[in-house]
């Protein structure tokens, strides 16, 4: 089985999904927003995009790891 893909060139194509903003943001746009989708070769991942940015690219990384990340930057 190939490796799931670890980027995505525009977070438009996860459309079935809910992004969620920190409740630590400002409103100003300067954030992340995370969402989890549930089909497709995303599924089971955790995707992360630019506030600023809603049809740029997404990040996606596997729940363990982003846990792992926001517990090292706390």
């Amino acid at each position: 089985m190939p490796a799931p893909p670890r980027t995505i060139p525009s977070s438009l194509v996860l459309s079935d999904v809910r992004w969620l903003r920190s409740s630590y943001s400002t409103g100003a746009n300067n954030c992340v927003e995370t969402a989890r989708p549930a089909a497709g070769p995303s599924a089971g991942l955790l995707a992360v995009r630019d506030s600023k940015a809603p049809d740029g690219p997404a990040l996606l990384f596997s729940p363990d790891a982003w846990a792992r990340f926001v517990t090292t930057v706390r």
